[in-house]
């Protein structure tokens, strides 16, 4: 539990980093939204305990992931 809560500082920390980088911004947000969709991941399988359950993780993880592509379409408009 100790190394995901360290993932996520990790994941926390990159995402603020991100936003410091001079970077075009639509590749920032792909990034921000790339990384919030990993720290989605570690949610849903450690603290929620969905590595049990796999077809449960891939489901959440494939609307989650439908939803952000939805985001980052409408972003970039």
């Amino acid at each position: 539990m100790l190394t995901t809560w360290g993932a996520l500082v990790a994941l926390s920390l990159s995402t603020a980093a991100l936003t410091l980088i001079q970077l075009p911004p639509a590749l920032v947000g792909a990034g921000i939204l790339l990384l919030a969709l990993v720290k989605m991941r570690l949610i849903l399988a450690r603290y929620l305990d969905l590595r049990r359950c796999p077809a449960w993780l891939g489901g959440f993880t494939a609307v989650l992931t439908g939803f952000t592509l939805l985001v980052f379409g409408l972003y970039l408009i």
